[in-house]
Parts: C-alpha cells; sequence; structure tokens
C-alpha cells in the first residue's frame, strides 16, 4: 500500500521498455503497408497527396523504420524524433489538427516519441548495451 501512495516510480526502466516494445510494434504494423502496392496506390489517390504521391511511401517508411529501430532500442531518440515528425504531420496537415476528437490515435504516437525521446529506451535496448548507460534511478 505504502508504493501505491507513492510518489517513488515503480520500475520506470522495465514499464518504459514494454511500452517501447508494444508501440514499435504498432509503429511496424502500420509501417509494413509500405510493402503493399495495392494499399499504397490507396493512400496516393487521397486529395492531401495529390500534389505528392512519394508522401505515403515516405510516411509509411519512417514508420517501419522507427518501428525497427524502436524495437531493439536502437538509436531511440533518432526513431523518436522520426516517429514525432512523421505523426505530427499526419495530425496536423492530413488531420487538420483535430487531434482532440477525431485524430487522437495519430497524436497518441506523438506523445510516445516524446516519452522516449526524453526518458529513453528503458531496459533491455542495444543503446543501452551500446552507449553504456547508467540507470537513473
Amino acid at each position: 500500500m505504502k508504493k501505491l501512495f507513492s510518489a517513488a516510480p515503480i520500475a520506470p526502466e522495465a514499464i518504459i521498455a514494454l511500452l517501447r516494445l508494444v508501440i514499435a510494434v504498432f509503429l511496424i504494423i502500420h509501417g509494413k503497408e509500405v510493402f503493399d502496392a495495392a494499399k499504397m496506390e490507396e493512400y496516393t489517390k487521397w486529395d492531401s497527396f495529390k500534389t505528392s504521391a512519394v508522401m505515403p511511401y515516405l510516411g509509411k517508411g519512417a514508420e517501419f523504420v522507427a518501428g525497427v529501430l524502436l524495437f531493439v532500442g536502437l538509436f531511440t531518440r533518432l526513431a523518436s524524433i522520426i516517429t514525432i515528425g512523421t505523426f505530427a504531420y499526419i495530425t496536423f496537415l492530413i488531420g487538420n489538427g483535430r487531434f482532440w476528437m477525431d485524430d487522437q490515435h495519430p497524436f497518441m504516437f506523438i506523445l510516445f516519441g516524446l516519452l522516449f525521446f526524453f526518458a529513453g529506451p528503458g531496459i533491455m535496448s542495444m543503446d543501452a548495451l551500446l552507449f553504456r548507460t547508467k540507470k537513473p534511478y
């Protein structure tokens, strides 16, 4: 009970790592559409992409790459920047900034990107192995 009402974090490194893995899987699932020609053709027909048919490919590719990097925990902050940028474009340009009701899903990816940018990858990451980071807690 004492931990429940305490302000001290409970296993923050493990929770961040778990969230990183789950979000990474979501990004990979969304991003792998870049390999589906029919699906990508569908996206290029959207009014938002009439002037540039390459944007859906860049977006889906960015989702896939960021997802893979986050999954292994490699260059987590770079992957976070890719995620934030991609989903900010989706939220504010394609979705017209209606994140409070209609486009909450892409906006949540921005928030998770911010979490991983500032908190890092958590435990069990390539970043921790390569850069020998110390635990902040």
